[in-house]
């Protein structure tokens, strides 16, 4: 006899396996140069798509994204900057008509030089670029989302918050999201204007959230880029592989935080992929040969490759994943 499935098992619903890797209705923010395959690939599944360039020079990734007939636009941001950083949220959230739930950051550069001659300058580059970027983009708003909730269940607050509706009187510093309608969201903003269906009050510390609100704003699945540079290190990029590997425990970090949420976070790690970044190493004779002789696919990587990983792990096909570091690299690492 089987046993009785446990009261989160029952609440799960069933999706038909022709929807699992459906974004139809969602709306993803994507930064970064393999960021423009992945942005069309997530379109092509029906995403709505906020790109964040440092300029809006190259619209060919919008036009192509809006050609497939969904919403796509530009935010300007130049990731090296954290205080511009801390502000493109809320610039896509209008954009995007309030709703984001899917965040996809490829955005880094590189710089080269051995260890001991490595400047300062370009460790801050580096850093700011990948990694800090990274968490002041998703964590360090003073406007953000906290939670993103795909299912009903119960959500606590950190602010002291007052719910007055007919099924939640009084004062309380939690909110039952139990006899919500089944996915809705729920978006906690510290701030001072009314935004995307949440309204704080610093004057009189109130929280006002009407009973049922679907689709706010409500991220639900985050996609970081770190590299397989995490568990190896490679040849004269500390920096990079410094970040790379701070980035992979940030994504174990912020999964062990925020699943209990249903806020997914994971990262797709590529091996050597053929992009500007690694125009140096293609340039190489030797080490060109040496990498590329390693690869068991018999090629190196293209922006291409990560069209389905995102998607994948973008989408209700993964669920049940998270704190995953995803490597696609052509089997690079089993060798």
């Amino acid at each position: 006899m089987s046993a009785e499935p446990t009261p989160a098992t029952a609440k799960t619903p069933s999706i038909p396996s022709s929807q699992l890797f459906s974004l139809a209705g969602q709306t993803a923010i994507v930064t970064g140069g393999i960021g423009a395959a992945c942005a069309i690939a997530l379109a092509e599944a029906g995403a709505n798509i906020c790109l964040i360039q440092r300029d809006d020079s190259n619209t060919a990734t919008r036009d192509a994204i809006r050609a497939l007939g969904r919403r796509a636009d530009i935010a300007i941001c130049d990731l090296s900057d954290l205080e511009a950083v801390r502000t493109v949220f809320d610039r896509a959230l209008d954009l995007m008509g309030g709703q984001v739930h899917i965040m996809v950051n490829c955005g880094g550069i590189q710089r080269r030089a051995p260890a001991v001659e490595f400047p300062e300058s370009y460790w801050d580059e580096v850093s700011t670029s990948k990694f800090r970027a990274s968490w002041a983009g998703w964590a360090g708003y003073e406007e953000k989302v906290r939670m993103g909730d795909k299912h009903p269940r119960s959500l606590h607050f950190e602010l002291r918050a007052r719910f007055p509706t007919a099924s939640h009187p009084g004062n309380s510093t939690t909110y039952t999201g139990d006899q919500r309608e089944p996915q809705s969201s729920l978006a906690l903003i510290s701030g001072s204007r009314a935004t995307h269906g949440v309204k704080w009050t610093r004057e009189d510390n109130q929280l006002w959230i009407a009973d049922v609100l679907p689709s706010l704003c409500s991220i639900s699945r985050t996609v970081f880029v770190s590299n397989a540079e995490y568990m190896q290190g490679g040849i004269t990029v500390p920096a990079y592989a410094a970040a790379k590997g701070g980035l992979a425990q940030l994504t174990k970090a912020l999964s062990n935080e925020w699943s209990k949420h249903n806020v997914q976070v994971n990262a797709i790690c590529p091996g050597y992929i053929a992009t500007d970044m690694n125009e140096k190493l293609l340039a190489d004779p030797t080490r060109l040969r040496q990498i590329s002789e390693r690869i068991p696919a018999g090629r190196w990587g293209e922006p291409k490759d990560f069209a389905g990983p995102t998607v994948f792990l973008a989408s209700s096909a993964s669920a049940y994943v998270s704190g995953e570091l995803l490597v696609v690299d052509g089997g690079w690492m089993g060798r």
